[in-house]
């Protein structure tokens, strides 16, 4: 197998693993707090307490995948061009 051959297999591979990860899970951990939904601060005696609610995932712990953002924001413009009002009369 070529080099080239075996790029496109691996881009294709990927592509269609993150697809498919998109599908079967759509919300994935907040980079920002880990998924814990607030940041970890220390008090004066330096033990772990909860510190702030996150702002990125407002204290869910979840963000939506870049990919199925993209997957919604394109079926949304989709439906919205393809939706035509029925005519008068039929139902």
């Amino acid at each position: 197998m070529t080099p080239i051959l075996l790029a496109i297999a691996c881009l294709l591979t990927v592509t269609l693993g993150y697809c498919g990860l998109c599908a079967a899970s759509p919300f994935g951990d907040c980079r920002k707090c880990h998924g814990m939904g607030h940041a970890l601060t220390a008090d004066r005696k330096g033990k772990p307490k909860r510190g702030k609610d996150c702002r990125r995932c407002k204290a869910t712990g979840k963000r939506i995948r870049v990919g199925r953002w993209l997957y919604n924001r394109w079926a949304r413009i989709y439906r919205a061009g393809t939706n035509t009002p029925s005519p008068k009369g039929l139902r």
